[in-house]
């Protein structure tokens, strides 16, 4: 069957089964998110690792019926999305103003979570339809207490290139040992302020120290290099964008300045951000010489270099001059729901066909009508922070 064809039957097929398993409201609970009531909740997923057999072996797709790279993960832009990042928790153990309200968010029950072997039976299905890359996020990812596990059976999936992880550094120096063990290729970590009072008043909890330790535990172990996520906002921190990239002097690090993005709870206001070409130029100010390196097709950052120095700068520049043209990522939430678009609030739950003993191949219809769905770009700032969407923590930073 060619693979138009394909596709349109699976938007067909999907609109039926999706409305028969997802009608239903589901109701959040309020919670607080310390990792001795996560280790409770969860004290039984690493017997579901170590015990998680894979599904019947679902025959990857051939040429002679799909695209080269699955239809299934291909939109209708031709963008091939190869990057899964998958939320493993809604729970953190900070509470960023960029990310979450003060007070935190409703979490959902924890039987409305993906379990373990969920979580790793949908990244085998994606994997052989062509993922190559997989970035567990949160809430906090750390917090679980069967991330290891997850990990080492993530680095089982034959076509599983890169394993990696975004943390806010809290918990991240006691771990990494073991992370690196079980197969962790790639650390991301969060980082808005290199003064410990402003770093305290932007996460509302202290630890500063502690993410400090862990970026120099990272580059220790030989991670190369350590990407470092700044979410510059105006009268906090833009101040401090020349000791972020002091920091690239010495070290194999990634300081990559996040452009302030507008998600449900976090007072998004036009005013507070700062842009792309504003957060340059005060960079070249000081240093002319800043060199812009190659980026890959599907990279989201546009990184530079300031000539004699170990590591690099990078942009993230959704707001002032969105990648959506190149985007090649889906995200997956910690209660199963696929989104296509970051900024988009169309969802659908995987989880849900999953439970309701849905095969591999309608699981890929679902997928595929999904992704098929996925808007060209999306809808600029000042719209999307109109919308109603997720905050951040529930979506997976």
């Amino acid at each position: 069957m060619a693979a138009g064809t394909r596709i349109c039957c699976s938007l067909r097929n999907a609109r039926t089964f999706f409305a028969r398993c997802h009608n239903r409201s589901e109701q959040r609970l309020f919670s607080s998110s310390t990792h001795q009531e996560n280790e409770l909740e969860l004290r039984d997923s690493s017997v579901a690792a170590a015990n998680f057999q894979t599904r019947p072996s679902l025959e990857r797709l051939t040429d002679e019926k799909v695209l080269p790279f699955s239809a299934f993960l291909t939109d209708s832009f031709g963008r091939r999305h190869n990057y899964l990042r998958i939320s493993l928790t809604e729970k953190c153990n900070l509470r960023c103003q960029y990310c979450m309200p003060e007070e935190g968010v409703k979490l959902t029950p924890r039987g409305q979570l993906l379990s373990t072997s969920e979580v790793l039976t949908l990244a085998q299905l994606f994997v052989r339809e062509g993922v190559d890359k997989i970035r567990l996020t949160g809430g906090e990812p750390l917090i679980r207490p069967d991330v290891l596990d997850i990990i080492a059976e993530l680095k089982k999936l034959v076509g599983l290139k890169t394993v990696a992880v975004t943390t806010n550094g809290i918990n991240l120096s006691r771990l990494l040992p073991k992370l690196k063990d079980a197969g962790l290729d790639l650390i991301n970590i969060s980082l808005d302020s290199l003064v410990p009072a402003k770093f305290e008043f932007v996460v509302r909890r202290k630890g500063f120290h502690k993410v400090m330790e862990s970026i120099d535990k990272a580059v220790e172990l030989g991670y190369n290099p350590v990407k470092i996520n700044c979410v510059v906002m105006r009268g906090l921190n833009e101040d401090e964008l020349l000791d972020f990239v002091q920091l690239t002097e010495k070290k194999p690090l990634e300081v990559r300045f996040i452009e302030y993005m507008p998600f449900d709870g976090n007072k998004w206001n036009f005013k507070k951000m700062v842009s792309y070409q504003e957060m340059l130029d005060q960079i070249r100010q000081q240093w002319p010489n800043l060199e812009r390196l190659q980026s890959g097709p599907a990279d989201t950052a546009k990184t530079f270099n300031v000539p004699g120095f170990k590591g690099q700068l990078g942009f993230i520049t959704s707001m002032s001059d969105n990648f959506c043209g190149s985007c090649n990522r889906l995200r997956i939430t910690a209660d199963g729901n696929l989104k296509v678009c970051l900024f988009g609030n169309s969802e659908v739950s995987l989880r849900d066909i999953l439970r309701s003993g849905a095969s591999d191949e309608e699981l890929l219809q679902i997928i595929g009508a999904a992704v098929g769905r996925k808007k060209k770009q999306h809808a600029g700032m000042f719209s999307i922070s109109q919308m109603k969407n997720r905050p951040m923590v529930l979506i997976g930073g």
